[in-house]
């Protein structure tokens, strides 16, 4: 008893695992029908963007570039198609894991070559216009920090201004000094005092060249400032982006003008060279004392006057030295970059684009695993079950059909005549014929042996 519940219980799973293969083969038969048919749209999108990506990358306009465009896009089209439809029918029928593996390997390496031919190209016709315009915003950054850098910088020496105000203003304060004979005790515009005014004039000229310099460098700040305001009109107005990547060019040109005007309008150099004229070059006036100690108090004065003369000289060059040791502005210039390779210089700005280029290409893997599951669940369901036993009704009534056949043609043999073997009436089996021997008793009773196991007992 315990064999025939087993029996019946694998019978029943048996029967299930074939309705399960059957229904999964109905539904694909279904499906094979629109799957040619989705191949071709997906491929012949990836074809049009593709054609769009090209046209982007040829400079020549005329009826060839055109034709060259059409004909790489053609091609993209059919190589995937035909390369998508290659894994559809093989990789789900392979049946050995060496061979799945082959498949695999080959699908991966076509999956490369249709990103390379074709999905940048894509990516470029769906993004490339907006990383153009985010190539010119990040130009715009790096000449708006070259232009504040260099005005920082010239702003900077304008503040030598109160250095070199200061030290004149000493040395004015000392001439007074000398005038009224507090310095020297030698009262009046004598030697001392002609050597301070004579390095007071001198600076008071520097501070003047320094005080001409600020309106100069004012003026062309704005005017670097109004350069970029254009600039920054020209990477978000309407209208194709090649006209206005003309156009940023032409500004950009211009406010590199602006930028080396402004790093040429420093005067820390020249307050450098001024503060070692200012010690290095000085004319010693006549001592005009009436005495000889007014003269040697003359001396020393003038002694004096040389050495603050030198620190006040040391203490403005090195003033002058920090501005010029200021890390000077980065050279910027704008490079005209095509809609491709924008986006593959900004990729990690475009990801969405990106994606959507590469899955409108590579889509047709999901497919290939769909279909590869489907199949090996259709196989597991009907390897555990007899051939015999997965006939349909359909099937069954052709192999009728072909017994009685065979068995007509067989009715008349000779050589059933020489063996002597008269029919045999016997009971009518489940096709309908009655076995004419004992030996086709016997092979009609195991041929019908499944179906009676379906039937149970």
């Amino acid at each position: 008893m315990d064999d025939r519940d087993g029996a019946r219980r694998m019978g029943r799973a048996e029967t299930q695992g074939l309705a399960q293969a059957r229904e999964i083969e109905g539904h694909l038969g279904w499906l094979d029908g629109i799957t040619g048919a989705a191949l071709a749209v997906l491929a012949v999108a990836s074809g049009i963007y593709t054609y769009l990506g090209v046209s982007s990358l040829l400079d020549d306009t005329g009826a060839l570039s055109v034709f060259a465009a059409m004909a790489y896009s053609v091609a993209v089209s059919v190589g995937i198609f035909v390369f998508w439809s290659y894994m559809m029918r093989l990789l789900p029928a392979m049946r050995t894991m060496g061979a799945r593996l082959g498949l695999l390997a080959s699908m991966a390496l076509g999956s490369v070559a249709i990103v390379a031919m074709s999905s940048w190209l894509n990516a470029a016709a769906l993004a490339g216009a907006a990383a153009v315009e985010q190539h010119l915003a990040e130009t715009v950054q790096d000449y708006q920090q070259a232009l504040e850098r260099a005005n920082e910088i010239a702003v900077s020496a304008q503040g030598l201004e109160r250095d070199v105000a200061r030290v004149r203003q000493s040395f004015q304060d000392l001439a007074e000094q000398e005038a009224s004979g507090d310095l020297s005790g030698f009262a009046g515009q004598g030697a001392v005092f002609r050597l301070l005014r004579q390095k007071s004039d001198e600076l008071a000229a520097l501070e003047a060249q320094i005080a001409t310099q600020t309106p100069l460098v004012e003026a062309a700040f704005a005017e670097g400032n109004q350069i970029l305001s254009r600039m920054r009109a020209l990477t978000v107005e309407p209208g194709p982006v090649e006209t206005r990547s003309v156009q940023f060019s032409e500004e950009a040109v211009r406010l590199a003008n602006v930028i080396t005007r402004l790093r040429q309008l420093s005067i820390a150099p020249l307050v450098v060279r001024a503060a070692d004229d200012l010690a290095a070059s000085v004319v010693l006036p006549e001592l005009d004392g009436t005495s000889d100690a007014t003269r040697a108090g003359q001396a020393s004065t003038i002694d004096s006057v040389l050495t603050v003369l030198g620190q006040r000289a040391e203490t403005l060059r090195s003033a002058a030295l920090g501005v010029m040791d200021m890390t000077a502005p980065e050279e910027t210039i704008y490079t005209p970059i095509s809609t491709a390779d924008a986006v593959i210089l900004y990729a990690g700005n475009f990801v969405p684009s990106w994606a959507g280029a590469i899955a409108i290409d590579l889509l047709p893997a999901v497919l290939v695993f769909i279909v590869m599951v489907s199949q090996a669940a259709m196989r597991g369901a009907r390897e555990p079950v007899a051939g015999e036993d997965r006939m349909t009704l359909a099937e069954l009534r052709i192999a009728l059909g072909a017994l009685r056949e065979i068995d007509g043609a067989m009715g008349d043999s000779p050589a059933r005549v020489r063996q002597g073997d008269a029919p045999v009436a016997g009971p009518a089996d489940e096709t309908g014929l009655a076995p004419d021997t004992a030996a086709e008793r016997e092979e009609a009773a195991t041929n019908i042996a499944p179906l009676d196991r379906r039937k149970g007992p």
